[in-house]
């Protein structure tokens, strides 16, 4: 199947799990991570669960908090 992953188009077998993307593209502390899959927003807990299709789009993203000095 073909995918979109952080706007390149990509393969991978079908039945890929989110959790599996996250592993497969090497993201950087993944425990922080929240995955978009098509502008659906999920947490690290509930990667395993989300099943990729053919056509998805999927970015990952990270929140930072800050503040004032």
């Amino acid at each position: 199947m073909k995918i979109t992953v952080s706007g390149k188009i990509k393969e991978y077998k079908d039945g890929l799990t989110l959790k599996e993307l996250v592993e497969a593209e090497k993201v950087e502390t993944p425990e922080y991570v929240t995955g978009s899959v098509n502008d659906e927003l999920y947490s690290a807990k509930d990667f395993e669960g989300i099943v990729l299709k053919d056509g998805d789009a999927v970015e990952f993203l990270y929140f930072m908090g800050g503040g004032l000095c």
